[in-house]
């Protein structure tokens, strides 16, 4: 990540707005937000290869759900933040991963320019390719900035989006049993 060009960008960023660049509370700000944006877009940057990660050993044939799983995302349309709980649940054929290694592929994804559908996609099919389960469902719910403090302005209201693969999109009551668990 080139945070000088970001450091640049924002100091153009505080001129088109009409700011002084100088004044003691912005002095710093374009380095801040160079950091910031170094953290927030981290997973452009970090190798995704090691997540997901079947346990050795370990096996199960039920479905395994983690959920309310805060996070937080970028929308790449307006660069303003989308804030929510995720729900991902798969059921195994034989292999299982590490609770926390659902969660770290959730930020990692998370973690760069996003749109909430694609986001959720990414997820499902990451989870897909990498376990090898007999299927998995995502259910993402989130509330977008952009549409709270800009344009339509409408704080609070959320979107929610899924992805059903496998046999989560062929049984109906496998469906249904993943949605009545995380109400």
């Amino acid at each position: 990540m080139d945070k000088k060009k970001i450091e640049e960008g924002v100091r153009l960023i505080l001129d088109g707005i009409g700011e002084d660049k100088q004044r003691p509370g912005l002095k710093d700000t374009p380095k801040r937000v160079a950091e910031m944006f170094a953290e927030i877009f981290a997973g452009l940057e970090t190798p995704g290869e090691d997540l997901l990660k079947p346990i050795e050993g370990e096996s199960h044939d039920e479905m395994v759900l983690l959920k309310d799983i805060p996070f937080y995302s970028v929308c790449e349309h307006h660069l303003l933040p989308f804030i929510g709980r995720a729900h991902i649940a798969y059921i195994p054929s034989g292999s299982i991963v590490g609770l926390s290694e659902l969660a770290k592929a959730l930020e990692h994804l998370a973690k760069r320019p996003q749109v909430q559908e694609r986001l959720t996609s990414q997820l499902a099919d990451m989870i897909m390719d990498r376990i090898k389960p007999r299927g998995c469902m995502v259910v993402i719910d989130a509330e977008h900035l952009c549409m709270s403090m800009r344009g339509i302005k409408k704080p609070g209201s959320r979107t929610a989006t899924s992805a059903v693969r496998g046999i989560f999109r062929s049984k109906q009551s496998t469906r249904e049993e993943m949605l009545s668990l995380i109400k």
